[in-house]
């Protein structure tokens, strides 16, 4: 069915029809379905009437059998752009025909719907803040139902405006009239609002003094305009406070050393990057090499940070043919740009700008993100260059959402707050992605991704209500039901007790939302994670089994389901490489090769074990992991002898070794582990990367990767793979002898570096292939945090392909702990019992 049938044409009551009852499943509240409906029902002439209630959208029809298929194809065929319909459900309806085709109020009931995501400003919207005719010129809370704030602003469902942040501001009689007309884009869209009646924006000081309309305007169209004087704030250096959809970001000029300095040593961040906002594609193709894919990603309706790579213009990755990746998940390549392309050189862009060093130090890729709201908009209007937008926070804690909380945190830190009335009420952070082989890689899924949710594979629709909690870090929550999984935005580190309590806080509301009682609450092992204990809690509250996932096999998970593996495809080879986890036998794993599926698992294989002589301090002091490599590896006494005048060498030996030593051989605070993490921390402080500490985690892997890239090509080092006993073992003895004797021939650190990368890479494919063989399977699986290292998985994938092993990879949700929620909740869900 065309929606271009005419819109005058007259509903009939047909002579010889019958009445459906059409219930739409999915994606369908808050994003124009009921209009659509409407539309498309009333274009081909129906006679019924459509609601939102608690289990999605119910359809009732009266027409033709024929008419009825040509409406739900038509359906189908035109769904609005941040719906998702996962299912129709067709049955006779009684009653008589009503005389034409109407939208009726929602209805209570079961919760089986999903909350949409935030979404990024759509091209209308933009269009009307940008028209001085238009009555929303420069409105910064301009939105319809195709964008705009959704979960950061709900409190229940149904998703009416009753039940949002915006029930504060009463619709003006235009707002109401647009609210209320079917035919209108901002149908029933519940944050509606104009300057009339809607939220309002203001700029002040750390005393509250207004300071907008004391500035000179930039403009004739914008006196006394409070993102104006913002602007003219940054211009002059300042830092500003900004408070967004889903909480507060601080922002200065990315072009302005001074400033991004101040920044760093107010936010009492040391080394993280930040992220930079640019005002449109042609600002960031002025710093970045762009691919069609990471353009594609920057415009959606996400709008997340995404890593790109500093190079000219044109400059950008294309999708290696003949990916090995699994068919299920295939690579989307990107087209090489060519002489007439926006992204080539030939299109005239300019000289790169000068981003001040500070923005990323030691890392080769900006995190850049395009504005997604009205205000980002208006506020970047006139920057042809870049700004910093970082979370408004100290390091480790939660970014601010509250005005008042803002003024007393971040007094000492911004020079000006730019504020509104509309009520945050959930905190949502950026998104942050990579474009790795074509296709996206999430990092952190959150604002515009979450919750929005993921369709199961084949054999979970009949699953239990599962409740995950995830891991300590990066922690996000996952609900599963009738074949779905709703994972959470990303919630942090949960060790800062800020973020602890926001963890509890959203598990209540995520329960609320979703009305969803689980029959299983899926922990990970470690017995003093918070996640864990509070997941302990709420099975003996309520009645629930609580299942306990070892921490690599809910990675192993995550990525099957991520991959959408069905249930019953057999096991397959499980790499999964991270910084910690809790393993089955107590001791910190994290470097695993597990043969598995959702059912069943066993090890495989690992990294030869080490110690952390210190316990956690060998995890943020990498000088510590050196030297207990070189120990378990060479022995300490035959470094010493034989390259004692090398540079790392020298520095250990005026650290406390002994120390370390005895701690080493007695078993003192030394736990033994596998984690090719603190492998990697290991091989930087050879390097001299980030000896003495790391200021965020893995830093040190991050600034040795982004060594490695200036030499790719390099031969790798070799590994050992010790058969002799199960679980195999990878041995890097062989590695360390070749980088000590390249760092004594003064190899450059870069090739040394590449060199790392790429035997990594050939040990894991020849261990993991020849499990493979051993175990009659064909499949490998990449997971863990390590593997967001794009040199690594690259190589690995490749390595692997050439071996003949397909592989299933991360695309939907994160291959750190961001996505171990996932893995719990489906490794859990079918669980036997015991």
């Amino acid at each position: 069915m065309s929606n271009t049938q005419s819109s005058s044409q007259r509903l009939r009551l047909h002579t010889e029809t019958e009445g459906e009852s059409i219930r739409v499943r999915g994606q369908v509240q808050g994003v124009g379905f009921r209009p659509t409906v409407w539309r498309l029902a009333r274009a081909a002439g129906l006679a019924g009437d459509v609601c939102n209630d608690g289990a999605g959208v119910l359809i009732r029809l009266w027409g033709t059998s024929a008419e009825i298929d040509a409406f739900c194809h038509a359906l189908m065929i035109e769904c609005p752009p941040l719906g998702r319909i996962d299912g129709i459900e067709r049955r006779a309806c009684e009653g008589a025909a009503p005389e034409t085709f109407s939208i009726v109020e929602s209805r209570a009931g079961l919760v089986r719907t999903g909350v949409v995501a935030d979404a990024a400003t759509c091209a209308r919207c933009a269009a009307e803040i940008a028209d001085p005719g238009d009555r929303r010129y420069r409105y910064p809370f301009t939105n319809c139902t195709h964008c705009g704030p959704r979960l950061s602003i709900v409190r229940a469902i149904p998703y009416d405006r009753a039940n949002t942040s915006m029930a504060a501001f009463e619709l003006c009689p235009a707002c109401a009239a647009e609210y209320a007309d079917p035919a209108d884009r901002r149908f029933h869209a519940q944050p509606n609002a104009c300057p009339v009646c809607g939220p309002r924006v203001w700029l002040v000081d750390g005393a509250g003094s207004d300071l907008a309309t004391a500035a000179p305007a930039a403009s004739d169209d914008a006196p006394g305009d409070a993102i104006e004087a913002a602007s003219r704030l940054l211009e002059r250096g300042a830092i500003v406070a900004i408070k967004g959809i889903g909480g507060f970001h601080l922002a200065c000029d990315a072009t302005n050393p001074e400033a991004v300095a101040a920044l760093r040593e107010r936010k009492r961040r040391a080394a993280k990057p930040f992220a930079l906002m640019a005002r449109d594609m042609d600002v960031v193709r002025a710093v970045c090499a762009l691919s069609p894919a990471e353009a594609e990603l920057l415009s959606s309706t996400v709008a997340p940070i995404v890593l790109l790579e500093p190079g000219p213009a044109g400059a950008a990755e294309t999708a290696r043919a003949g990916s090995p990746e699994s068919s299920n998940s295939p690579a989307s390549p990107a087209s090489p740009a060519s002489p007439t392309s926006p992204t080539s050189p030939a299109a005239g862009m300019r000289a790169p700008l000068p981003i001040a060093a500070a923005v990323a130090p030691g890392q080769s890729a900006l995190g850049f993100m395009l504005p997604y709201s009205p205000l980002h908009r208006l506020l970047l209007r006139d920057w042809d260059r870049p700004l910093v937008m970082t979370s408004a926070n100290l390091s480790d804690e939660p970014q601010c959402i509250d005005n008042a909380d803002a003024l007393t945190r971040l007094a000492g830190i911004a020079d000006a707050w730019l504020l509104h009335d509309r009520e945050i009420v959930n905190r949502v952070d950026d998104s942050v992605a990579r474009v790795i082989q074509g296709r996206a890689r999430w990092l952190r899924r959150a604002r515009g991704a979450a919750p929005t949710p993921l369709t199961l594979p084949a054999g979970f629709l009949a699953a239990p209500r599962v409740l995950a909690l995830g891991g300590e870090l990066k922690n996000s929550l996952c609900l599963l039901s009738e074949g779905q999984a709703t994972l959470s935005q990303h919630l942090g580190d949960l060790e800062e007790a800020r973020t602890a309590r926001e963890f509890e806080r959203t598990v209540a509301l995520y329960q609320a939302l979703f009305e969803h009682r689980p029959e299983i609450v899926a922990v990970d092992a470690h017995p003093d994670y918070r996640s864990s204990a509070l997941g302990r809690r709420l099975a003996a509250e309520t009645g629930a089994r609580l299942i306990e996932v070892q921490h690599h096999a809910a990675h192993l998970g995550a990525v099957l389901a991520d991959a959408e593996w069905p249930l019953d495809a057999g096991p397959v080879i499980g790499v999964i490489f991270d910084g910690l986890g809790y393993g089955a036998d107590r001791t910190i794993w994290g470097g695993e090769f597990l043969l598995g599926d959702y059912r069943h698992w066993r090890r495989l294989g690992h990294l030869r074990p080490f110690s952390l002589p210190g316990g956690e301090r060998a995890i943020r002091e990498p000088w510590r992991c050196l030297y207990a490599q070189l120990e378990h590896s060479l022995g300490w006494a035959h470094c010493v002898e034989r390259w004692r005048d090398l540079e790392p060498l020298r520095a250990l030996r005026e650290r406390p070794i002994a120390l370390l030593a005895e701690m080493i051989q007695k078993g003192v605070n030394a736990p033994r582990t596998t984690s090719v993490g603190r492998l990697f921390d290991a091989v930087a402080a050879a390097l001299g990367i980030c000896v003495d500490g790391i200021a965020y985690e893995a830093q040190a892997a991050i600034e040795l990767e982004t060594l490695a890239r200036r030499a790719l090509g390099e031969g790798g080092y070799a590994f050992a793979l010790d058969q002799r006993a199960a679980p195999w073992q990878l041995d890097p003895t062989p590695m360390w002898s070749a980088l000590l004797d390249d760092l004594a021939a003064h190899v450059p650190p870069a090739a040394i570096a590449a060199r790392f990368h790429a035997g990594l890479a050939e040990a894991i494919a020849a261990l993991a292939a020849g499990a493979a063989r051993r175990q009659g399977v064909e499949t490998a699986a990449l997971s863990g945090g390590v593997f967001q290292n794009r040199t690594l998985f690259e190589a690995t994938l490749k390595a692997l392909g050439e071996r003949g092993l397909k592989v299933l990879t991360h695309t939907r949700v994160p291959a750190n702990d961001g996505g171990l929620a996932l893995g719990q909740a489906v490794l859990a869900a079918v669980a036997p019992r015991a």
